[in-house]
């Protein structure tokens, strides 16, 4: 029984990251789907580049607290339910594939930076500030999130193993990282090439919109009355 417990948390696990909540909150914002512009990536980051922080901000607390509860409610029912390490580890596992591939976004989901934070602050909260502590850094420093992303994906796995006697939540946390580097190599080849867009630098308009905008302006300029002027010598 305590195995199919186990299926069940992962599944509602899976089923909770699969909420795509860039996509929902621009909606309901009246924003541009995050998939069609900028990275064209359904994150936070990307959502900032719309120009609205708020829904940013909202898409980032709502993308955490979908990596965060699924554990937290593992972690309270563990000693009913008879769940140990390796439930709750791969609960945020679950979670975060939820958000990389999400069944209500035909599996085409976002890169799982603030998913994976909710996810380690879960598991320990401190091993959660350090990662994040790591993030901020280097996006103070160098303003690139995706580079701050890969360098704070990179760092976890070493401060969970140094600072944690807990292997199968290192594990988990290997895995995220590794997923999360692959999930940037775009990005990754963009910092290379020194094209990436650097964090609050607002995305080009969406080419539906833009075309849109010109053949508006193009029938206006059609319909305007036009006046010759002869030029005097």
């Amino acid at each position: 029984m305590d195995l199919v417990y186990s299926y069940a948390a992962f599944f509602t696990a899976y089923l909770i990251g699969s909420l795509s909540f860039a996509v929902i909150v621009s909606k309901l914002m009246g924003l541009s789907d995050p998939r069609s512009y900028g990275s064209k990536n359904p994150g936070a980051t990307n959502v900032l580049r719309s120009g609205n922080k708020w829904a940013a901000v909202l898409t980032l607390l709502l993308d955490a607290l979908k990596g965060w509860v699924p554990v937290m409610l593992v972690r309270w029912k563990s000693f009913e339910l008879g769940f140990e390490d390796t439930t709750i580890a791969f609960v945020g596992v679950a979670a975060f594939l939820g958000h990389l591939f999400p069944v209500f976004f035909r599996f085409q989901g976002g890169k799982g930076v603030a998913t994976a934070a909710g996810v380690l602050l879960a598991f320990e909260p401190l091993l959660g500030a350090a990662t994040l502590l790591t993030w901020a850094l280097v996006a103070a420093l160098f303003r690139y999130a995706s580079l701050a992303s890969v360098a704070a994906a990179l760092f976890a796995p070493f401060y969970a193993m140094l600072f944690f006697d807990r292997p199968r939540l290192s594990l988990a946390v290997t895995v995220m990282s590794l997923l999360l580097i692959w999930r940037h190599w775009r990005n990754i080849t963009n910092l290379l090439r020194g094209k990436e867009t650097k964090i609050g630098e607002k995305a080009a308009e969406p080419q539906r919109k833009r075309r849109r905008r010109h053949h508006r302006l193009h029938d206006d300029g059609g319909t305007a009355p036009t006046s010759h002027h002869s030029k005097g010598n």
